[in-house]
């Protein structure tokens, strides 16, 4: 299923002169990585303080955006510069599930949405990196597929976050949204699962 995640190519070629001035300033990726979690607990405890002001939610999609920038800056950092590492590794995948929860968990509180849907939303985004990981476990390679995965979720929410902060969309109406998009994640968990057991199968 298509994803936004395709598009991940075209915007590390855009990236890649900034990364390579990052890696001549001495910038590591580990660095990366802990500053997109330290923005992402700054986003979240801005919506948790201020459940509905409309302000932390008109800027949440530029605040996801740095987010995935700082994401795919961090990789180009390990993997083209010589910067990998078991640390990084650990970063990369708790920093991801731990952005996603700290940013979308305070959904819950915003009045009018309903905080289970936010929930299971959070919970199911947390699964379906899990169930990525877990694919290197047996055999297959680390499984990115959709149709919800982090930058679908990140494009899906910053964008909902935005029109509710603007009035465009009521709180009501994104708790529906958000509910659907668990559905999704619920599928990309499948996929992902499926596509996983396909590719670590012996020959």
């Amino acid at each position: 299923m298509a994803s936004v995640y395709e598009l991940k190519s075209r915007f590390q070629d855009l990236l890649r002169p900034l990364v390579r001035r990052m890696a001549q300033a001495g910038i590591t990726a580990n660095q990366v990585t802990l500053a997109a979690i330290l923005l992402s607990l700054a986003a979240g405890a801005a919506l948790a303080v201020w459940p509905g002001h409309p302000l932390p939610l008109i800027l949440l999609p530029v605040i996801l955006f740095l987010r995935m920038a700082l994401n795919a800056v961090d990789g180009m950092l390990a993997r083209e510069h010589g910067q990998k590492s078991r640390l990084g590794a650990i970063l990369n995948e708790l920093g991801d599930v731990i952005s996603d929860t700290a940013i979308y968990l305070p959904f819950a509180l915003l009045p009018g949405i309903s905080p289970a849907a936010a929930v299971v939303f959070c919970l199911l985004a947390v699964i379906s990196e899990m169930t990525g990981v877990v694919a290197i476990q047996i055999g297959a390679s680390r499984r990115y597929d959709g149709p919800m995965g982090k930058s679908d979720r990140a494009a899906l929410m910053g964008t909902l976050a935005m029109l509710t902060g603007l009035g465009i969309v009521s709180p009501g109406l994104a708790g529906w949204v958000i509910g659907l998009a668990a559905l999704l994640v619920a599928l990309t968990i499948l996929n992902r699962a499926r596509k996983a057991l396909a590719e670590g199968r012996p020959a």
